[in-house]
Order: structure tokens, then sequence, then C-alpha cells
């Protein structure tokens, strides 16, 4: 992936039922030189399963991993400092 214009920061926490439509949909609108990152806060669900799977098959799509669960606030907070992008996008 070349430059990256914009990083969509997506928390991921017990997101099971919406995480796929709400990757898919950020898809269909970004362009090649966007990224997202997710960034899985300790999900008691399939939500990093899923991450995973969405992750294997976009490579615009990076799986940030929380040891611990910490909470929204620190889940952006990472994704910023993982980030490559010009612009930042919080969904």
């Amino acid at each position: 992936m070349g430059n990256v214009y914009i990083s969509i920061i997506i928390p991921v926490y017990n997101v099971e039922n919406y995480l796929e439509q709400c990757v898919k949909s950020i898809l269909a609108q970004a362009s090649a030189n966007d990224e997202i990152l997710l960034v899985e806060d300790c999900s008691t669900d399939r939500s990093g399963e899923i991450c995973d799977a969405l992750a294997g098959r976009d490579p615009r799509i990076r799986v940030i991993r929380h040891a611990e669960n910490k909470g929204i606030s620190a889940a952006r907070n990472s994704g910023l400092t993982e980030c490559k992008g010009e612009w930042v996008l919080f969904i």
C-alpha cells in the first residue's frame, strides 16, 4: 500500500452482530489508499475472529489487539498510535 490518505479507526468490543456490515460499508466507500484499523479490546464474543477474517480478505485492514480490556478511549488512542494516514476518522 502506498501513502495512506485516511486512517479509519474502529474500536471493537462485543460487536459481532454489526462488525462485518460496518466494515463492508466502509470498504465500499474507501479508496485504495485508505486503511482501516480494527482495535480489538478483548471482546468476549466472536468479534476477534471476525476481525481476523476481515483483515485476511483485504490488505487495507489491520487488527490491533489489547492484552486487556481498556475501553473506547484507549482503543482510539491505540489506533492513533498505529495509524499512517494524513487524516483520521473514528467510527
